[in-house]
């Protein structure tokens, strides 16, 4: 009869989801992930079955715990007004600011679409699930914010604010001002200052 792990399964991923999100699947190394995790590289392959199943486990975290909390006012029963323009200038203000590792790496998903791993079958599935939720999310902020357009141009215009935004994480990590600014310019967009 095998032992019960002795550790906390959360915990790991979480940790090890901090050395992916800054160093990305491919240069993150086994050392780091041990020494985080507090877990020798056979107890990871045990509980994961390798490197790449511990960052699966790691992305679903990220998605549980840093983007769809985020996106919670935006698919909300009732998507207030001001609920996309919230989250922009939120979003806005943590760019421009010097962020801790591994915030300041960026979104987790942008940076795997950029690498290697992004050609992944599976990873390339859930990195266009990513881009196909923040669209949704935003599109129920737009509607909320700017019943006066039609629906195509609603339609455009979350568009347009998902791609600035996507853009701003991939930014980041060279032009944090760059990065601000395009989620100010997403948020003139909805206002409708443009």
């Amino acid at each position: 009869m095998g032992r019960s792990p002795s550790y906390d399964r959360n915990a790991v991923v979480r940790a090890a989801r901090d050395v992916f999100w800054e160093h990305g699947f491919d240069s993150a190394p086994l050392p780091e992930i041990e020494r985080v995790t507090g877990l020798n590289r056979s107890s990871i392959y045990h509980a994961f079955g390798s490197k790449r199943g511990l960052f699966d486990a790691a992305v679903e975290n990220y998605l549980d715990e840093v983007v769809r909390p985020r996106l919670a006012p935006l698919r909300a029963d009732t998507v207030a007004p001001a609920a996309l323009e919230d989250y922009l200038d939120g979003l806005g203000r943590a760019l421009e600011r010097p962020l801790p590792a591994p915030a300041a790496s960026g979104c987790l998903l942008v940076n795997a679409a950029a690498a290697p791993i992004g050609r992944d079958d599976a990873i390339a599935q859930v990195i266009s699930g990513y881009r196909a939720e923040l669209g949704a999310a935003f599109a129920r902020g737009v509607e909320a914010r700017r019943p006066d357009l039609g629906p195509a141009d609603r339609a455009t215009l979350a568009d347009a604010c998902t791609g600035l935004v996507v853009s701003a994480f991939a930014l980041v990590r060279v032009d944090a001002a760059g990065a601000a600014q395009a989620t100010r310019t997403a948020r003139a967009l909805v206002a409708g200052a443009v």
